[in-house]
């Protein structure tokens, strides 16, 4: 096969379009092994950068997956319950990167529905009683801090939850232990200031830019599985997504809470 000529910009995104359609054609079957960094590189006459981020980005989205060690393979796009902003999320993202992820585990705790903040209980329908369980993470990339994360889990539908559970992917901890296929994930992403000790927890300056996205999964049955709130660096990231239609906006004046400096 001969190889296009790149001519627009931003480079990465033709290359990703390209790339796409490889997985789609004849050359690769799912399962397959996708080609190496080096190969884009010289196939398509773009730099190691560019390869780099065009296959980050496919990684993040689910057409391919990152096997540490191994390689990159070419996924199933229509594989029952996969989301671009759970399964491959700063897991994947991080290893597609070159980089190692770590998870420091800053508190886990449990509280009940009503003592949930109201911008959660507005966010997330658990019905009243319930326990639910809080987790606060941050994650890390070759021991550089990138993200925040406050994970509220229902443990009517993940008894038995526990600290060891979330030192992993959440989505693996929710399709390995306890098989839950996912049905929606909605999600809502604005800028934001990080302030205080979640900035002294992101190693960045007061104020600094950020990314805060809220986001909930909801299982086969329909019924949410969890709600979340994630606080990325802003010289760290930049996002794309395309999970669904936006279903409504919420106030540009909410700030996420301090998370706990462990």
């Amino acid at each position: 096969m001969n190889a296009k000529k790149l001519v627009r910009n931003p480079l990465y995104v033709q290359l990703k379009e390209i790339l796409t359609e490889l997985t789609k054609g004849d050359e690769f079957r799912i399962g397959d092994k996708f080609l190496t960094e080096r190969q884009i590189s010289e196939r398509f006459d773009v730099s190691r950068v560019t390869a780099n981020k065009a296959l980050s980005s496919l990684v993040a989205e689910g057409v391919l997956s990152f096997r540490k060690g191994v390689g990159t393979y070419v996924e199933d796009p229509k594989k029952d319950g996969h989301f671009a902003g759970v399964s491959s999320s700063f897991t994947n993202r991080t290893l597609a990167a070159g980089k190692r992820p770590s998870t420091r585990l800053l508190s886990f705790s449990s509280t009940s529905t009503e003592k949930l903040p109201d911008y959660v209980r507005a966010r997330f329908p658990a019905s009243p009683g319930e326990e639910i369980v809080v987790v606060e993470r941050l994650r890390l990339a070759d021991e550089v801090p990138m993200i925040l994360e406050r994970h509220y889990f229902r443990t009517v539908v993940l008894p038995g939850i526990v600290p060891d559970d979330v030192k992993v992917s959440v989505y693996e901890m929710l399709t390995k232990k306890y098989r839950q296929k996912f049905s929606t994930l909605e999600e809502t992403i604005r800028t934001t200031a990080i302030h205080a000790s979640n900035a002294s927890l992101l190693g960045v300056t007061e104020g600094a830019p950020g990314f805060l996205m809220f986001f909930m999964a909801r299982n086969r049955d329909h019924a949410p599985l969890y709600f979340a709130e994630v606080i990325y660096r802003g010289d760290a990231y930049e996002i794309h997504n395309r999970i669904g239609p936006i279903q409504r906006t919420h106030s540009a004046q909410e700030e996420p809470a301090e998370f706990n400096a462990g």
